[in-house]
């Protein structure tokens, strides 16, 4: 979708405020290049306070904020801050990044044979403007064993991914079917990304 712009965007000054290697890679494979700069922020709004939607919404601007004050003593101010934070929703429990492998365990076993639903905040700061959105994408997993659970959680792999499962390596092979964006599960849903970017162009505000 962004390939009648790409030679605009190769001119611009773009940030993703995230160290993950997924989504570094999503937004290379659609033609953006970027530069990376994890943000800071400590990720610590209470998800209580929040439906998931706003919470990563909210997560995603604070990130993309803290990024934005830091570089705004630069000789070249970013034309684009991308800020992202994905969570997953089962019920009315959210389950962020587990926090060790018993953690992981717990996570998994309660996704085990359920469907729950993954949502991810992107927000977009150019020097004139902040957009937001969110996706959501309901994942349906099979029923798992703890034998299955405890050796996928060996290979290292759920550790620093929320729910503690990633769909695009062995993380897939526990998923039954999706009803939605897979990159949304992924943590950077490609499409409406492209959509607010060329939104962005067409308005100049980029």
């Amino acid at each position: 979708m962004l390939e009648p712009v790409k030679h605009i965007l190769s001119s611009k000054r773009i940030i993703l405020a995230s160290g993950s290697p997924r989504r570094r890679e999503l937004l290379h494979n659609i033609g953006v290049k970027c530069e990376i700069i994890p943000s800071t922020f400590e990720e610590n709004l209470d998800p209580k306070s929040f439906t998931p939607d706003a919470f990563v919404t909210e997560t995603a601007k604070f990130k993309v904020l803290e990024v934005a004050e830091r570089l705004s003593s630069d000789v070249r101010s970013p034309d684009l801050i991308i800020g992202c934070d994905t969570t997953v929703a089962l019920g009315d429990t959210m389950l962020g990044k587990p926090s060790n492998k018993e953690n992981a365990f717990e996570m998994l076993s309660m996704l085990s044979g359920k469907a729950h639903t993954v949502y991810t905040g992107v927000v977009l700061k150019t020097p004139s403007k902040t957009v937001s959105f969110c996706e959501s994408t309901k994942v349906y997993f099979a029923k798992l064993s703890p034998e299955v659970i405890k050796s996928y959680i060996e290979t290292g792999e759920p550790m620093d991914k929320a729910g503690g499962y990633g769909i695009q390596s062995i993380g897939g092979s526990l998923i039954e079917k999706i009803d939605g964006d897979y990159f949304t599960v992924m943590g950077l849903p490609l499409c409406s990304l492209s959509k607010h970017i060329l939104q962005l162009l067409e308005e100049k505000s980029v």
